[in-house]
């Protein structure tokens, strides 16, 4: 048996459980679009963590957790008579061949990034000519991820920087003007220049191809090992970190860095 075949084997045999789970299983019974959201959401951070672990083995078990939650909404659309899996494979198979002309089609593209604009362009065409730019950015998405997913949406109609390296004067006015507001000790304008210093530099990860959210994770995840370090170290001296001076605390903290 040939991958593809196992494959739709095991995919119906999925579909075949929760119907019956459905039926038999309290649990499975009560659930609706709205209680699964929540849980889809984890799902979907425990596949992230995975990935960003690096661990096969937990992205093929995330990938089955969140499998189910795909069949359980195509489940419950088929019962409220709006939608069935066959109708969201076939949407989604229909969607993918006409927006890759360049495969499916005689369109000529040289890189990502024409793909990426003939996407964008296409999606304003399946809207009779005419979709606001940003309308496709779900509002519930985290403001990193946000801010980034905008971004790539507007330089997809051209709105961007002609020179990657423009952006550094941006970042440095925003900057300038979040100082500026915290000598003003004004709250609220300090939370809005903070916002733009922010989502500048969001920018400039875009621009030079880095993923934001990926550099912040591993960079807490750098300080988490760090100051796990520097906790231990500090028992192991017998002492108490409320009790330790910061400059003491840096010692340790540099040793650590050196363990990295």
């Amino acid at each position: 048996m040939n991958s593809n075949n196992k494959s739709l084997e095991e995919f119906n045999k999925l579909m075949g459980i929760l119907d019956e789970l459905r039926v038999k299983c309290p649990w499975d019974m009560k659930q609706t679009f709205e209680t699964l959201r929540k849980l889809t959401i984890e799902e979907t951070y425990e596949l992230a963590d995975a990935i960003s672990s690096g661990s096969d083995e937990g992205i093929k078990n995330e990938l089955g957790d969140l499998m189910l939650h795909l069949v359980f909404y195509a489940k419950i659309g088929s019962e409220r008579g709006t939608f069935t899996m066959a109708d969201v494979l076939e949407g989604i198979n229909t969607k993918l061949v006409y927006r890759h002309p360049h495969v499916f089609g005689d369109v000529k593209v040289s890189n990502a990034t024409q793909v990426e604009d003939n996407w964008e362009k296409l999606k304003i065409k399946e809207n009779n000519g005419y979709k606001p730019v940003l309308s496709g950015v779900p509002s519930s998405l985290p403001a990193i991820v946000k801010a980034n997913r905008i971004q790539e949406k507007v330089r997809g109609v051209g709105f961007d920087w002609e020179k990657r390296e423009q952006i550094w004067d941006k970042v440095l006015e925003e900057i300038s003007e979040l100082k500026a507001e915290v000598a003003n000790h004004d709250t609220e304008k300090i939370e809005a220049e903070l916002g733009d210093v922010m989502f500048s530099i969001i920018n400039a990860s875009r621009l030079y191809g880095i993923d934001p959210e990926a550099a912040l994770e591993k960079t807490n995840r750098k300080f988490i090992k760090r100051f796990n370090y520097l906790e231990k170290e500090t028992l192991v001296k017998g002492k108490s970190l409320h009790d330790m001076t910061l400059d003491e605390m840096n010692v340790i903290w540099e040793e650590a860095k050196k363990e990295d």
